[in-house]
């Protein structure tokens, strides 16, 4: 039930979507898995500031970029926000491919798996292209590319 409330709030702008997170934070910090579906939740939002609210969760505390599964509960959950990951301005890809690059030195294999959010990137209208193209470009020429990314990254811009 509280998970359903706080989906309900994902969508609104109001002083009491933060007191419900932060108070559904509080009272489940210790469990991971419940920690992940409050990321997720988060990450999903359609809210035009979900960009900025990812980011600012990347520094909680709760999130950690070496755990694969805080990852895919936070940006994995992001790149599925099909109305936020391909905002008009690029910003979400953006965020996505600032996150993959970091991730290639520490754990290759993820950062590939999370590259995966740009394949469909040619299906959508050509600004939303151009920004797409622009960051699997940017990812293709990472000093220190893994195979896995360049293998991922290659066939997507071929």
């Amino acid at each position: 039930d509280m998970i359903a409330g706080l989906a309900a709030l994902t969508r609104m702008a109001s002083p009491r979507r933060q007191t419900a997170f932060a108070h559904f934070h509080d009272r489940f910090h210790a469990d991971p898995l419940v920690l992940d579906k409050w990321l997720s939740l988060q990450a999903g939002s359609c809210l035009p500031d979900t960009v900025d609210s990812v980011r600012a969760l990347m520094n909680h505390r709760a999130f950690d970029i070496k755990n694969p599964n805080r990852v895919r509960a936070l940006i994995g959950a992001f790149s599925a926000n099909h109305l936020r990951f391909h905002a008009k301005d690029g910003g979400g890809y953006r965020l996505v491919s600032d996150v993959i690059g970091k991730l290639d030195a520490m754990n290759p294999l993820v950062a590939a798996r999370m590259a995966g959010a740009f394949e469909a990137w040619r299906r959508y209208d050509p600004g939303r292209q151009a920004h797409a193209r622009a960051e699997l470009e940017r990812l293709a020429k990472l000093a220190g590319l893994s195979s896995n990314l360049f293998e991922v990254v290659s066939k997507m811009l071929g």
